[in-house]
């Protein structure tokens, strides 16, 4: 059982910076691989991009390749979510997932636990 607690949402200009942080109690984090998605009103939860228990992979959606860069840190059991160059088309919910053994996966379905989601909100 992994536990999982997103932060580091805010209201930001168009073009800014935020980091958003996943922290992760329980059994064995560095085990999982983990992910970030995010959800704007009316529409369905979308991938944002993974990362392995080693980070040694990652993977980004092509809406956010080249602004958005994951990274972790095993020993203090925390997803990190570097945000730059942000656009209004980037205001949602976002949350992290951890997936506990097998293949990396963009699909919301093969994650195991989720955390409860953080408010990014981008304006123009």
């Amino acid at each position: 059982q992994v536990q999982l607690v997103e932060s580091g949402g805010g209201l930001v200009q168009a073009g800014g910076s935020l980091r958003l942080s996943c922290a992760a109690s329980g059994r064995a984090f560095s085990t999982y691989h983990t992910g970030w998605f995010r959800q704007a009103p009316g529409k369905e939860r979308e991938f944002v991009g993974y990362i392995s228990w080693s980070g040694g992979t990652t993977s980004y959606a092509d809406s956010v390749k080249g602004r958005f860069t994951i990274s972790r840190d095993n020993a203090k059991n925390t997803m990190y979510l570097q945000m730059n160059s942000l656009k209004p088309e980037d205001t949602a919910v976002y949350y992290c997932a951890a997936k506990s053994s097998g293949w990396l996966s963009a699909t919301s379905l093969r994650y195991d636990y989720w955390g409860q989601g953080t408010q990014v909100t981008v304006s123009s």
